[in-house]
């Protein structure tokens, strides 16, 4: 007779043991953009505003139904054979997730990616994109700039981030020799030779893998990828609309005029007046695992020059992400009492007022071992060593130009780890109103489109104990901009989506300023019900998993699932106590 903690499968007749439940989950998050610039109330009419809120809503939840729906295990997978404890259902990855929300904005015309895209100065469409990860990929972050051809550029750019852990850790050479690679080594060729005849054709490129390149660029190159990773190849005029191109010629046709003809080519990529798109689409998840991932689509500035290339494939300037742990553990000190113990404790952790400071710094006081905890009569409660480990990444939209010659989302990260500061204070400093993106346009601010674009982003916080496990965490959606508007919507921490273009008190039309305001429910925007958010797995976001241990202080308890959860409400930023 077997044991109580066995089960019998009958139909497989195999035994094993039940697995232990899996630990928990970071809430998985979501925030996209679809562009930042001279968007205003007076220049894009309420007609067209309900048609990119719609779609924004529309992309945002089919994004989130993604990113929240447990994905099986894959039947072919390894890890399926018989000899091995199958795998649980598992949810998409930050990549996976991001990937598809940008997919879903190339695949709309509305917006200056995949269809729809911009036209250069010659009138062709080269489309750019990138993906980076704060862990878990060899290669961290691809680029892809030069593409006419890829139908969804932000596939290519995650495929080659995908296929980077095997470019990196080949085999063998890793590279498969083809032609090309005896002819530029002149094998075969021996001895004095006579005139040789005319050159023939120029061979197809010898494009073996994308190798350990970062970044990659060229109509033929990056179709030859997209072919060999399986993607859609179409014809360029598959990117085509009418819009693009009468803002297109429109454009030209202002530069000529108010140029006199000198073509110094101002007025052809910005005006005071239109919304001509310069921005990006974008996309930026946190998954159950902690991990962050951006995803960046784009056609570039209108009427750029051909050949030319942004700050959307540029690591550090239009995308960023990546993860630190602070240099100390948390620790506490027992000197002092009340507030004045609380602001000792906190001068002796390596966070300050940064991750801490507010929400989690409170967050931690009543779930941990603290100073301020009631002695007992055999003295203190032993302190736990907990360490915290922050993870961020962004997204930016607007003018590439001055993103690349700031570097500015690789600013705001810089800012926020070795500053520090929170990651939302680090971003309105470089994005935000009079920040280093504005400064960076000088006198010319207002009058070529120059430093003008905005940032999303998410920041994630998580504590651990001495044997690693997860004790708290919490996350923060960040977004600020110093143009007209921003095309943006996200999951709040309730769930709910929201979309905006501009920041409050900008809109005097009632009816547009209720839109900017709403909450809407994810659901209603979905058309398929079965990928409503679900309660299949455990999640930690704005609380905490608490060791049942007699001499820890517990509040605000609840039990759910046989697990105590300590519920702190929403965190509105990492430096403001909960509401």
């Amino acid at each position: 007779m077997l044991p109580a903690s066995h089960h019998v499968v009958s139909h497989i007749k195999m035994e094993y043991k039940p697995q232990a439940a899996p630990g928990p989950r970071i809430k998985p998050r979501l925030i996209i953009h679809g562009g930042a610039g001279n968007i205003t109330p007076a220049n894009l009419p309420p007609a067209q505003y309900r048609q990119y809120r719609a779609s924004l809503l529309s992309i945002v939840c089919k994004a989130n139904a993604y990113m929240t729906t447990p994905i099986q295990p894959d039947s072919q997978s390894p890890r399926s054979s018989s000899n091995i404890q199958p795998q649980p259902p598992r949810l998409p990855s930050a990549l996976e997730t991001a990937a598809y929300a940008v997919t879903l904005l190339e695949d709309d015309p509305l917006y200056n990616s995949g269809r729809g895209a911009v036209f250069t100065r010659d009138g062709v469409i080269e489309l750019e994109a990138s993906v980076m990860v704060s862990r878990g990929r060899a290669k961290r972050c691809v680029g892809v700039s030069g593409i006419r051809t890829v139908r969804n550029p932000i596939l290519l750019a995650k495929a080659m981030l995908e296929h980077g852990d095997q470019d990196l850790r080949p085999h063998g050479s890793g590279i498969v020799e083809g032609e090309g690679d005896k002819r530029n080594r002149g094998e075969g060729i021996g001895g004095e030779q006579p005139t040789p005849p005319p050159p023939p054709p120029p061979p197809p490129l010898d494009i073996p893998s994308a190798q350990g390149h970062t970044h990659l660029h060229g109509v033929e190159l990056t179709a030859t990828l997209a072919e060999r990773y399986g993607l859609a190849l179409v014809d360029d005029k598959y990117f085509f609309t009418d819009r693009r191109w009468q803002e297109h010629r429109r454009a030209l046709e202002r530069e000529k005029a108010e140029e006199g003809g000198r073509g110094r080519g101002v007025a052809a990529t910005w005006s005071a007046d239109e919304y001509l798109p310069q921005g990006t689409c974008g996309a930026v998840a946190l998954d159950e695992d902690g991990v962050v991932c951006v995803a960046t689509s784009t056609g570039g500035l209108t009427n750029k020059l051909t050949g030319r290339i942004g700050d959307t494939p540029t690591v550090g300037a239009g995308f960023w992400a990546g993860e630190w742990d602070d240099d100390e553990p948390i620790k506490e000190t027992m000197s002092g009492r009340g507030g004045e113990m609380g602001r000792d404790w906190m001068h002796h952790t390596s966070l300050g007022a940064v991750a801490l400071g507010g929400a989690l710094r409170w967050f931690l006081a009543d779930c941990l071992p603290s100073p301020w905890t009631p002695w007992t009569s055999y003295g203190p409660v032993p302190s736990p060593q907990i360490t915290s480990t922050r993870s961020f990444g962004a997204s930016g939209t607007g003018n590439g130009d001055s993103f690349l010659r700031t570097a500015a989302v690789r600013s705001v990260a810089a800012r926020a780890q070795w500053k520090p500061e929170p990651s939302a204070q680090a971003l309105t400093a470089v994005t935000g109103p009079a920040g280093e993106l504005q400064r960076s346009a000088e006198d010319r601010w207002g009058t070529t489109g120059e430093g003008q674009g905005g940032m999303i982003g998410i920041e994630s916080t998580v504590l651990r104990d001495a044997h690693g496990d997860i004790v708290g965490a919490a996350s923060e959606v960040l977004q600020d901009f110093n143009c007209g508007g921003m095309f943006r919507a996200w999951i709040d921490d309730d769930g709910r989506a929201r979309a905006r273009i501009w920041r409050d008190g900008e809109v005097s039309e009632p009816s547009i300023r209720q839109l900017e305001e709403a909450v809407e429910e994810v659901t209603d925007w979905v058309s398929n019900k079965s990928w409503a958010n679900r309660e299949d797995h455990h999640f930690i976001s704005c609380s905490v998993l608490v060791h049942q241990q007699p001499s820890w202080r517990l509040e605000r308890k609840c039990l759910r699932r046989r697990r105590l959860f300590f519920r702190v409400g929403n965190v509105r930023s990492f430096g403001q106590h909960f509401s």
